[in-house]
Parts: C-alpha cells; structure tokens; sequence
C-alpha cells in the first residue's frame, strides 16, 4: 500500500477533535425553526418521560477504536480533511475499512458498562448501532461487514447491540439505538464507479433511481431490524442530517455547497410508520432536519444561550473525540456537573458520550470521573431529575430549576473548580420569603437574609472550606 503510516498517524493526531458531523452550532440549532410537536399521545407519553431522565450516555464504538483514531470522517474527502501529501486516498480507505479483521473486544463486559453508567447517574443510554464508515455493530442480514461478520463472530456476545440493550434495560434505564443514515461502504451510496468527492451519495440518483432505491431499501431494512430484534427502543437516534429531501437542505453556513441537486430522500414517513408500528411510542430524532421527524433538538457539543422550553438534548464529549482517543484529555467531573447543571436549567437533557477502548471496556480515568459525577448526584439529583424550567433560571453561576408541579425550587450554585466553599452565598431572583431553605446533601435547613433584590445564605461551618463541585439547595 502506498502510505506512508507514520507520517499519516502524526497527520490524524493533529486532527482528532472532529465530532460524528463536524459543524457548527448554527448547523444543528436554528432557534427560527419551529418545532413540531408531536400528536401521537404514545409519542408524547414517551416524550415526557424521557424529558425527565436529564442524562444520559452516548458510546461510540467501533472499527476506529481499534487505532484510537477519528471516527469514520477522514473517509469523506472533503475539503476541511486535511490528508497528509504521501497518503493516497484509495489506499487509505482500504487501511481504513481493513480495520474491522481487527476488531474484537475480548474483555467486552454491557454489564459492567451498565452498572458504571448507573453508578454515574445517568437514566438512558445512546448506543452507536453503525457510523457513517458502515460498519455495522448488530447482527445484520443487509451487509457482510460489521462485528458479528469479523474476529469476534464467534464469541457468545458477538451482537453488541443485543447485550448493551439488554444490560442496561436490566438498570431500569430507557434504550436508544444511534443510526447512521449515510453508509459510506454501501455501493449504494457511494458507488465504486464514482470518485467520493465529498460526504454525499457519490452519484446522481435522478439518473439512477434503481441504485437509490436499492438504497432506501437497504436503510429500510436495516432500521426494521433493530426495530423488531432487539427489544424495546425508546429512542431512533438517526444521525447524518445531510441525508434529507432537497426541498430541506439548499442552505448550510459552510463556505461551499454541501447538498447536490438530487434529494437524498430516504422516506421518513415510512421508517417512521413501521417504527412505531414495531415500536409503539418510539420518539424518532431525525436530527438538525427540523420537522415532523425530530421529536427533540440535539446540538453538538454546545448549550443553547438561551433558556429552551421545547424538547432538546445537548450531546457532548467526555474526551476530545466521540470514540476511544489514546492518551484522551478527559474533561473533569467539576466540568461535567456544571454543563448538566445549565442543560437542565435551560430545560434540555444532557447525553454524554464515552469510546470504549478496542478491547471492549471504558478508560480508568472515564470511570473515575463517572464515579464522582454519581457521588454529587446520589445527594443532588432531586434538583436535576424530573424537574423543569424555571422562569428565573440564572443569576451568574447560580442556577435554578424547579419540580414538576411548580411547589418547590432549586438553586444550584456551581463553584469554580478547585476553590473552596465560601462562608456564604448570594444571588437574585429567587427569593424564598416565609419558605424553608434546605441544603440538598445534608437536609439541614440554613439561615437566610434578604438585603434588597439580593438574598445570602450562610452555609455550614463543617462545610466551609471543603472543595465542591457545586452545592443544591430546595426552596419549599
């Protein structure tokens, strides 16, 4: 092969922040889109019981992980991928797709991935059933090419996708099934008699319909499959937004044209009709394709500035990358508990995502910092789960939430990383007149003063001092 692997490895360690689409946030959110509120009362049920898990986890597993490397983007020849001069690209796509006689995570153990997700606090999870390089995680009768095709065929838990589900359905928690609508090792989107210029079907479908057709089928069928073989599913997570009607997607602030004239059209209407007729209730997040189909917003590694009352998710890395990094700069728990602590206040859920290492298990150091996320949690979640926004939802670090039926709120104050807990707290807005202020770790009922608009709190002598991450307080 005509690469130059060393040179190529210090090329793509460069360049390993990109996300599943690399975009910015005006790509995912666009607060003059409105949203369509779903009228199936299954839907809506479902909806509103997911609004009240707040956080989740997101894992990104695949052939990628197996050399720590970006996820499938470097496929896409585009002109943002920078690819070292010695790498031919064929070549690479080959190495790249060769990687799957690679992969087979013998220390794979859901349940553990399960136990430390719920340990962590998190109620759903988000599993990457296949990424746009189409390696497929489950057991597909549709393609020969994903885990239970490889090295790991013969191991008893082989469908991956089976046993997460099935480990953390065991936890009580919601399931939801990552789907990637372009694949971009099916001759059906990029067809091999073509060049793949760029992330796009490499062909012109209006010439070509049976080849399109052939695709739609192909995605059709690969989605009844996780519908109807693995249980219930919460939630069809299905990413690739750039795969949509014409008619939606003639604009994007990228500096170059993204979307041919040919509609990638792969018939939601009726991915969605036997979805839910497998599925009753399934919320579909056909995201940044604002519509019927996207029964929640999802922006990529980035919060609203803005508190958001319609259904929303933030999707954020623990890492700098989606799937394993090695040597992986993970963001600290303080960090972490701050972000789902202003998700929540501005009324959207919060999805973490880890990469399991190629032998199939998560870093120390991911564990670590799940573990004193679900320490803060085990004492502060009743200021986080099943609660919703509040009118007043911010005053400096300070933020607040309330429950459901409007008779209590919560103040959460999120202290900066590595100082100590003051004497006392301030802020504005909430003020709690004749009503009891309780320290949520410790139940202790705290002496308050209202100067003005301002209202300080005097906290415990056995607590000043001592390093938080942030402390939660009820108002009833």
């Amino acid at each position: 092969m005509k690469v130059n692997i060393l040179t190529f490895f210090i090329a793509l360690l460069s360049i390993v922040s990109f996300a599943q689409q690399p975009q910015r946030p005006a790509d995912i959110y666009e607060a003059s889109k409105v949203y369509e509120y779903p009228t199936d009362p299954l839907v809506l049920k479902k909806l509103e019981k997911w609004r009240d898990q707040k956080f989740g986890i997101m894992m990104h597993w695949g052939i990628y992980s197996v050399e720590g490397i970006r996820e499938s983007w470097l496929l896409c020849n585009e002109p943002r991928f920078v690819r070292d001069s010695n790498v031919v690209y064929e070549d690479y796509k080959k190495w790249y797709w060769s990687l799957s006689e690679k992969m087979n995570p013998t220390k794979f153990d859901p349940d553990k991935w399960a136990e430390i997700s719920q340990k962590a606090g998190m109620k759903y999870v988000v599993f990457t059933t296949k990424h746009h390089d189409g390696f497929n995680m489950f057991d597909t009768k549709e393609s020969d090419y994903g885990i239970t095709k490889g090295p790991f065929a013969k191991n008893p838990k082989a469908d991956v996708t089976k046993f997460i589900f099935e480990a953390y359905r065991k936890k009580g928690m919601m399931i939801g099934a990552y789907f990637s609508k372009p694949d971009w090792h099916s001759e059906y989107f990029w067809w091999p008699r073509y060049a793949t210029t760029d992330r796009n079907v490499n062909y012109d479908g209006n010439k070509n319909p049976w080849r399109w057709k052939k695709f739609q089928d192909f995605t059709y069928n690969q989605i009844s499959e996780l519908m109807h073989h693995y249980g219930a599913i919460d939630v069809l997570w299905l990413d690739g937004g750039w795969v949509r009607p014409l008619e939606q997607g003639k604009k994007r602030p990228e500096g170059f044209s993204l979307y041919p004239d040919f509609s990638q059209d792969i018939n939601m209407p009726e991915i969605t009709r036997m979805s839910r007729e497998a599925q009753p209730g399934i919320l579909i997040v056909d995201r940044t394709v604002h519509g019927p189909y996207e029964n929640y917003r999802t922006p990529e590694q980035s919060i609203p500035k803005e508190q958001i009352n319609d259904p929303w998710e933030t999707c954020m890395t623990l890492g700098k990358g989606w799937g394993y990094r090695k040597n992986d700069k993970i963001k600290s728990a303080t960090y972490i508990i701050h972000k789902l602590t202003e998700v929540v206040a501005k009324g959207g859920n919060f999805l973490l995502n880890v990469g399991p290492t190629p032998e199939g298990e998560f870093p120390e150091e991911v564990t670590a910092c799940l573990e004193k996320v679900g320490q803060w949690l085990k004492q502060n979640g009743e200021a986080i789960y099943a609660t919703r926004t509040s009118a007043i939802y911010n005053d400096e670090n300070i933020w607040f939430t309330q429950s459901k039926d409007g008779k209590v709120k919560y103040a959460i104050a999120c202290l900066k990383e590595d100082t100590s807990v003051p004497a006392s707290l301030q802020w504005k807005g909430i003020i709690p007149t004749k009503s009891t202020l309780k320290l949520l770790s410790t139940g202790k009922t705290l002496e308050w003063k209202q100067t003005g608009d301002k209202i300080e709190v005097s906290l415990p002598k056995d607590l000043v001092g001592k390093n938080v991450p942030a402390l939660a307080f009820s108002i009833r």
